[in-house]
């Protein structure tokens, strides 16, 4: 059954407006998080460091992100979102501009974890706008449009940004991203109107109370161990992928580039397409379908020897067509998870949830993998297998989460009946 009439205009002028921005912004974001890894080859012998150095200013943004997305929580319901977006926004390009002036080692750690804690907040600031603006009916439309940004931001802004770092240096490409987002942020300044409608909801606790509360839910909690579980499938198989490629599939370094483009190209395609089907169809559905595409498909990549490079694009595309759908409708639905009131504190929890269990899962991976010393990598069939299993348990989970949101919206549709009170005469 079609969750939208078809013939009804479905977003104004100034939706879409918030949908382009919103997409821009994380766009930024992801870039800013992105650039870092290709840069390694310059950033090694330039600053006199080791791997796991190099390593650990890369996870220092993901664990100051999750921690700061906590303490965020109980704050996140108690201020305009607008405001909140361009506090944690302004940070962020703060952050991005020490990464760019960074002279050093230690200068750049500290720029990358100042970085991590304004960015990681973004994020779920921007899905409690949209949950607070969009119908969820809608949500699988915006969600399909928003999470192009990872696509574009691997078509558009690595190949930009690396351009520059060949050229002017490894420092270029921050100072790309901090030039653009103060753009970015001064339209947000200008054109958006305030998100302050969540504060007329009558809400005295303390932050500490409210963080205490939006934790200890049980509705929440299996929200939480939901996104534990989808981002354990997605940065398991991310950190060794380019390894994989080239040393065990039999692909070029030359041919790597062209590999994501193609990628990246088909998976913006299908994000709006997908977030119009969600919306249609049932986004749960689609989820499950995304699901089993991506276990097929996993299941038949991670074992693969040396392999032509048509044959892994189409792979890749198919596996990343049923990935971005399970992306796209999982963040619908958990938009809807919580109570207005909530949100900001819900979305902060959940994004350092995502962040903290996709650290934790790029290093269970490496456990799993390792090199030979002529460069194969052995057990990642192992580790495919383990993403499957995880994938399979979210079905479960999202089920029930889907289950949660029907009967919450049954409720809400249910009109209270109507109590007489007799009148004494």
């Amino acid at each position: 059954m079609s969750e939208t009439t078809p013939k009804e205009k479905i977003f104004s002028g100034y939706q879409v407006f918030i949908i382009t921005i919103l997409s821009i912004l994380q766009f930024s974001i992801i870039l800013d998080f992105m650039v870092l890894s290709p840069l390694g080859a310059m950033l090694l012998p330039q600053l006199h460091i080791t791997t796991t150095q190099f390593g650990l200013v890369v996870s220092a943004y993901a664990f100051s992100a999750g921690i700061s997305g906590i303490l965020a929580a109980g704050f996140a319901d108690k201020f305009d979102r607008k405001k909140l977006l361009l506090f944690f926004y302004i940070g962020f390009l703060f952050g991005t501009f020490l990464c760019a002036i960074a002279p050093d080692y230690n200068f750049l750690l500290v720029a990358r974890i100042v970085t991590g804690i304004f960015g990681g907040v973004i994020g779920s600031v921007s899905f409690a706008i949209i949950s607070d603006l969009f119908k969820f009916e809608v949500r699988g439309r915006v969600m399909g449009f928003v999470q192009m940004s990872f696509a574009a931001s691997q078509i558009m802004g690595l190949p930009i940004g690396l351009l520059l770092a060949n050229r002017f240096g490894w420092h270029s490409p921050f100072w790309m991203i901090a030039v653009f987002g103060i753009a970015v942020g001064v339209v947000i300044i200008v054109y958006m109107k305030p998100v302050a409608g969540h504060l007329d909801i009558k809400n005295e606790r303390h932050p500490i109370q409210h963080l205490i509360k939006t934790f200890s839910v049980p509705d929440y909690v299996k929200a939480y161990f939901s996104t534990t579980l989808l981002a354990t499938g997605g940065f398991m198989l991310m950190p060794f992928g380019s390894a994989f490629s080239t040393n065990n599939l039999g692909l070029t370094l030359g041919q790597l580039p062209m590999v994501y483009l193609i990628v990246g190209i088909f998976s913006i395609a299908t994000g709006p397409l997908i977030g119009k089907l969600s919306d249609q169809v049932g986004k749960f559905k689609v989820f499950v379908w995304g699901t089993v595409v991506a276990c097929i498909m996993v299941a038949i990549y991670t074992p693969m020897g040396i392999t032509p490079v048509w044959v892994v694009i189409a792979i890749s595309v198919i596996m990343f067509a049923g990935i971005t759908c399970r992306m796209i409708t999982s963040s619908a639905l958990m938009s809807a998870v919580p109570e207005p009131q909530d949100r900001g504190a819900f979305m902060s929890i959940n994004a350092s949830v995502q962040q903290i269990s996709g650290g934790i899962a790029s290093a269970i991976a490496g456990m799993i993998v390792f090199q030979a010393p002529d460069g194969m990598l052995h057990r990642y069939d192992i580790l495919g297998y383990v993403v499957v299993g995880t994938m399979v348990i979210t079905i479960v989970m999202m089920y029930w989460i889907d289950k949660h949101i029907q009967v919450m919206m049954s409720r809400k549709a249910t009109p209270k009946p109507v109590v007489e009170v007799a009148q004494v005469a």
